[in-house]
């Protein structure tokens, strides 16, 4: 299993979690491998490795997460076989060994782009490839990658197009978004707290809140803490913020038993 750390974003707390995560949903053997810009307190349980090389410039004018485009190389580090990737932006609910067994051992399979469904689009929150089985993604992505940043936006978005009919994806359910899945649209979650879909194995949280806010009934980590439902209706009104009204969540308890 891979993941990815550079920056600040992440610490050496998410990739810990997430190998217990791992450790308590899969049948052993297995080895998570992380590769990162900083191993500093990573548990030793996981075998850190520097971050492969982009080799071009990243794009400056789009938010897509295009470092992870290096993980396409013709080689990763001595790493071999089939590869399956998860952002540290996940909690763990189910099993994970049919995310090894699914499928063509040689396809690269992706979860459906949720807030798009009929787009055809792929969403690298949780994908298995063989590693260095599509060196032209990074190839292609070198050529120009400012101008492919401002084409298609999103790194996935990018992959998808790049994998065209040789893209597969996860059986429905298994990989669930936290938001649209989840948490459920206005006024559904003044209602009640996030649920958890039966069946689902990973839930992914892309563009927030993040697993840690969540399960604290807040959106951002500057957000107020929770004080209700009434209090941050309130608030959001007297602000004139409708944004506000929309990034709402109760605390989620079933967040606490999984993510840790």
């Amino acid at each position: 299993m891979l993941c990815i750390k550079w920056g600040t974003k992440y610490g050496a707390d998410d990739v810990n979690r997430l190998q217990r995560m791992v450790a308590r949903h899969i049948t052993p053997p297995f080895q998570l491998v992380c590769f990162t810009d900083d191993a500093a307190g990573i548990d030793p349980a996981v075998r850190t490795l520097p971050l492969p090389e982009l080799g071009c410039p990243e794009p400056q004018r789009t938010r897509g997460k295009w470092r992870k485009l290096a993980l396409w190389g013709p080689s990763l580090a001595d790493l071999q076989g089939t590869a399956l990737f998860v952002d540290l932006d996940s909690v763990i609910v189910g099993s994970l060994d049919p995310y090894f067994s699914h499928g063509d051992p040689e396809a690269v399979i992706l979860e459906r782009n949720w807030s798009r469904p009929l787009s055809g689009l792929g969403q690298t929150s949780v994908f298995r490839f063989p590693i260095g089985s599509h060196p032209e993604i990074l190839e292609q992505f070198r050529s120009n990658p400012q101008a492919i940043a401002d084409r298609y936006r999103y790194e996935q978005h990018f992959v998808t197009a790049c994998l065209g009919r040789e893209l597969r994806f996860w059986p429905r359910g298994w990989t669930r978004h936290f938001r649209l899945h989840c948490l459920g649209p206005l006024p559904l979650r003044y209602l009640r707290p996030a649920r958890l879909p039966a069946g689902s194995r990973i839930i992914t949280f892309p563009g927030g809140p993040n697993p840690d806010d969540a399960r604290r009934g807040r959106w951002k980590p500057d957000s107020p803490p929770y004080a209700g439902r009434r209090a941050h209706l309130g608030r959001a009104l007297r602000q004139g913020n409708w944004g506000a009204v929309r990034r709402f969540a109760m605390p989620v308890p079933w967040i606490d038993r999984h993510w840790g």
